[in-house]
């Protein structure tokens, strides 16, 4: 199994805190679909980190690829909605349970 860091970039710095409804929709839906790659066990944690610079999300995922994990951002209701951009780095060893 290969572990990958998916980040999510939101689109302003302080964009945690001055969401619409039209972001603050596709954020609940970006939490649901995180939650489903939980129980899936594609993931094994996410959430937001607290950066001086401004929040951003994090997750540690599993895939067969590069692809894969990418294939998983892609389908980020966020990204798709054009809420937050993705980047996906590949982990050079991964110490688990």
């Amino acid at each position: 199994m290969n572990w990958f860091l998916y980040r999510l970039l939101p689109p302003r710095p302080d964009f945690a805190t001055t969401m619409d409804e039209r972001e603050r929709a596709a954020m609940t839906e970006h939490v649901g679909y995180w939650r489903g790659l939980l129980d899936s066990g594609r993931t094994i944690f996410f959430g937001p980190v607290a950066d001086p610079a401004g929040p951003w999300g994090l997750g540690i995922v599993n895939g067969e690829s590069l692809d894969d994990a990418e294939a998983l951002g892609k389908a980020d209701p966020a990204v798709v909605a054009g809420v937050a951009r993705f980047e996906v780095l590949p982990m050079l060893s991964a110490v688990t349970r």
